[in-house]
């Protein structure tokens, strides 16, 4: 069997070990084929707006747009696929979406929350194509501040369809210009324009205390039925400005609901769980951190260390982030009494912008709909509450989904290198055992012997003793 083979089984079956849907029932399927759009406002028609959709180079299932109007004040509409439109609550697509909670992606299989037919067709919102969407429609200060805001249905279309990689080259003066941006000038104005924007929207964030890490992430590339390549996926000023729009739309989505005294879904990251232990790795760098959480402080540390030490940023950025603990969702009252999301610095934090691939989203766009069209909420407080610990627990499940194919290539590809030494980073120290990631490649895998004194941030040397694709283990030794 070919390692995409192999690595697809793997999938599949983990899926169903976590609880997850590989495929979808057939009654979902039947009602797939006899779907028609519902209303429950009338729409503004924003069609003629230059929008543009920016992400990774394979996505295709669109969530959002974007377009900024210049002025006094300028604007940044962000448009999210109206989903709900199409999967109503309580159908059975619904019920599968609600099942999973997410969509799962693997290096060789996406496992997509809603069938492709809807999630990369009818759904997203693809170039040259009228859609349905929920427009967050804000205005940002020249300190990067949201001021005015409105949520409101509209009718929207795509021009342009960009992805990271070439944007941000082209932004950074790095490669040419993507085709969409060289043939319509205006296209390229609107993204030098939410380029502007954005980097003062994340201006406005850390000086708030949202904490700026290295998000490097590891991608199995397969060729040829062979895992080839572990690459990179670097962060990038394309990647930031679509972040810097969606912490704000969602930001926005989150008070509307509030200030129409409505209970909503909110993704909170809680006060650190191991502040003591950021505390004594900040110490071994050379800062200071207080006693008592602060994301200012902690976000001045980390930006004095990206400039200082930028080859260990990458390790310490794992370190700190493994040691704040997991985000979750919980539901919030209509009163908007909850925590927030200490990482981003925000206190009205929730999931809206991506309804295609996190049911929480879908849950937050019918929370919305009601609203505007002045209707009865679909979900009560209690009805939340269940929802957003179900989909914290399935989300979980898709996190080990994921991580379990990502090592199971990685093992593929690093079993021929068994009994060579490496350097690494403790990433996970606990009573369920010690992890470490490699430095070069970036590979995770379990200390299985000298693990005892060390903790999440300390540097060793490892041997690499054995691999097991199928498990997803690869396990080391200190040196």
């Amino acid at each position: 069997m070919d390692h995409g083979s192999r690595l697809q089984a793997i999938a599949r079956r983990a899926m169903v070990k976590y609880g997850l849907q590989p495929d979808w029932p057939a009654a979902a399927r039947v009602e797939l084929a006899h779907l028609t759009e519902r209303t429950v406002a009338e729409p503004r028609d924003l069609r003629e707006l230059p929008w543009s959709s920016i992400d990774n180079d394979e996505s295709r299932d669109l969530d959002q747009l974007e377009v900024c109007i210049d002025g006094p004040a300028p604007r940044v509409l962000v448009a999210v696929a109206d989903v709900d439109a199409l999967v109503p609550k309580g159908c059975a697509l619904d019920a599968h979406a609600e099942n999973n909670t997410t969509s799962v992606y693997t290096p060789v299989q996406v496992f997509p929350m809603l069938p492709p037919e809807l999630s990369t067709d009818r759904t997203s919102l693809n170039e040259d194509a009228d859609r349905s969407a929920i427009v967050v429609d804000m205005e940002v200060s020249d300190d990067g501040d949201v001021g005015r805001s409105d949520v409101y249905l509209a009718r929207v279309r795509n021009r342009a369809k960009l992805a990271y990689e070439a944007v941000a080259a082209w932004l950074d003066g790095k490669g040419s210009a993507p085709p969409p941006i060289e043939q319509d000038p205006e296209v390229a104005k609107q993204v030098r324009m939410q380029d502007a924007i954005a980097s003062r929207l994340r201006a406005s964030r850390q000086r708030e205390g949202a904490l700026d890490f290295d998000r490097t992430e590891l991608k199995p590339v397969i060729q040829e039925g062979e895992v080839s390549e572990l690459r990179t996926v670097e962060p990038n000023r394309a990647r930031d400005l679509i972040e810097s729009f969606m912490v704000a739309a969602n930001g926005v989505t989150a008070r509307f609901l509030t200030s129409r005294g409505c209970p909503s879904i909110r993704r909170v990251v809680r006060s650190p769980e191991r502040w003591d232990r950021i505390v004594d790795l900040a110490q071994r760098y050379g800062g200071t951190l207080p006693s008592e959480p602060d994301a200012h402080a902690l976000e001045k540390f980390l930006q004095a260390q990206r400039k200082t030490v930028p080859d260990q940023f990458s390790d310490l950025s794992l370190s700190v982030i493994k040691l704040l603990g997991r985000g979750e969702y919980v539901a919030e009252r209509a009163d908007g009494s909850g925590d927030g999301h200490f990482a981003l610095a925000v206190s009205n934090y929730t999931h809206s912008t991506a309804p295609n691939r996190r049911y929480p989203d879908l849950i937050t766009q019918r929370m919305v709909k009601s609203v505007v069209a002045r209707q009865r909420a679909p979900y009560g407080f209690e009805e939340l509450a269940a929802l957003a610990a179900h989909c914290t627990k399935q989300e979980d499940a898709a996190n080990k989904v994921e991580r379990l194919v990502r090592k199971a290539a990685a093992a593929l590809w690093i079993s021929n290198r068994i009994g060579q030494d490496f350097d690494a980073v403790v990433t996970g120290a606990s009573k369920k055992g010690t992890w470490v990631r490699l430095c070069r490649p970036p590979v995770e895998g379990r200390l299985e012997r000298g693990w005892e004194g060390l903790d999440v941030g300390d540097r060793v040397r490892v041997r690499l003793l054995s691999t097991d694709p199928d498990q997803g283990f690869i396990d080391f030794a200190r040196v």
